[in-house]
């Protein structure tokens, strides 16, 4: 009769310490010609782009006084707040005029306010309606659905001034002037670039997901509520920033349509303050201001929601 001794387990070996690392990993790291290059392109391109913004805050804090002095100084030699004081109708028309205004005024409040709400109402219901047509056009099966959709994309083909016309007849017709639903009329719909932005992203989406809702007895309108929507939350977000920061730079449009002060957007506002000061004597100092504070609200907008930019211009699909 034989008998077994079980050995004991071998003692598990103790991990390596950490050695270099490899060749490949350091010289990816090592800066090359190449990579400087491109980091120098990068930075003039940022700088060119935040130069004018620069400029423009360094023009509204100059007195007006120092406006030809300070011209090629980066910085004004007396820095002050009037003139954002002044624009926003903080100052008496004395203090304003002291301070180098022009005498011209302007509503910014107002006009601010006005900005607020046609860019929202564009941005709020341009998403929502091109969500339901890119989810359309990308899940429901009918007739002519495709030739339809290459229509709708050769609208990009077209510019706006072509349709500028007669977009105001039609509000004009149906008494929509100096309104702020005449003013949102012609973008509260659908955009093509917006309906294929999200008809691209609903393709991606796997079926699978959607034909599970449907053995739970969840119909079309439902799935797409408490399916589609919260997983798109990136791209929606993305696509409502990206339509509330071209309507609220819009500017020919609202100036044929919001002629009335009540409904006046501040580019617009911008435009008359310019041309309520003298021609041999602009308010260059005020306009700089009011411009600066205009942009503003926009620019907190993208840095809170910048994030989420990026993230969706990077996704090739739900995993």
């Amino acid at each position: 009769m034989t008998t077994s001794v079980s050995r004991p387990p071998a003692p598990l070996a103790e991990p390596a310490p950490p050695g270099p690392r490899p060749r490949r990993q350091r010289a990816a790291r090592r800066p090359s010609p190449a990579r400087a290059v491109g980091w120098i392109v990068l930075v003039i391109a940022i700088l060119a782009t935040l130069f004018p913004f620069y400029w423009m805050v360094k023009s509204a804090l100059t007195p007006a006084a120092d406006m030809i002095g300070d011209s090629g100084k980066f910085w004004p030699t007396s820095p002050t707040m009037i003139n954002f004081a002044r624009v926003l109708g903080l100052t008496t028309e004395q203090e304003t005029r002291a301070a180098g205004g022009s005498g011209a005024s302007i509503n910014f409040a107002l006009f601010l306010w006005n900005s607020v709400v046609y860019s929202a109402l564009i941005g709020f219901f341009q998403t929502l309606f091109c969500a339901m047509g890119g989810y359309a056009f990308a899940r429901l099966r009918f007739r002519g659905r495709d030739a339809l959709f290459g229509i709708l994309l050769a609208a990009l083909m077209v510019p706006g001034i072509f349709t500028l016309l007669p977009n105001f007849v039609l509000v004009r017709d149906l008494g929509l002037l100096n309104t702020v639903w005449g003013m949102v009329a012609p973008s509260v719909l659908m955009t093509p670039f917006a309906l294929f932005f999200l008809r691209q992203f609903f393709l991606n989406i796997p079926a699978d997901v959607e034909e599970a809702a449907m053995l739970d007895g969840a119909g079309k309108i439902r799935i797409f509520w408490r399916v589609v929507l919260p997983m798109a939350q990136g791209p929606l977000i993305t696509l409502g920033l990206i339509t509330v920061v071209w309507s609220w730079k819009d500017y020919l449009w609202p100036l044929l349509i919001g002629r009335d002060e009540s409904v006046r957007t501040v580019t617009v506002a911008l435009g008359v303050y310019l041309q309520q000061s003298p021609n041999t004597q602009p308010d260059w100092t005020g306009l700089m201001a009011a411009s600066t504070l205009s942009v503003v609200p926009v620019a907190l907008l993208l840095v809170i929601l910048g994030r989420r930019i990026v993230e969706s211009l990077n996704f090739t699909g739900i995993k």
